[in-house]
């Protein structure tokens, strides 16, 4: 199953009721695990991003899917990025020409 890191920033939303985040964490989880995406470790960040997500996904369709969910509450933007495991990095340099 492919891997994904999501960076988010809190919106201003998301900071005006920061002190909820942790509920939504919670409710977020739930959600992605209805529609197929696991949340497979969470961190809160310094520096650019607030937080950073590592979520498993079937494909980019539900990934993308599971991604609108969330955004659309407004409480976080997000950047996210496909991540290969060492095995699928070898493996694409293998097929190199």
């Amino acid at each position: 199953m492919p891997t994904y890191i999501m960076n988010g920033r809190w919106t201003t939303q998301g900071l005006q009721n920061i002190k909820e985040s942790p509920a939504r964490l919670d409710a977020s989880k739930k959600l992605f695990e209805t529609l197929g995406v696991r949340i497979r470790d969470f961190y809160m960040t310094t520096g650019k991003y607030d937080i950073c997500v590592i979520l498993d996904a079937p494909d980019d369709s539900t990934l993308a899917h599971a991604l609108l969910a969330l955004g659309s509450k407004g409480s976080l933007t997000t950047q996210t990025v496909r991540a290969f495991t060492e095995d699928e990095y070898r493996d694409v340099i293998k097929k190199l020409p």
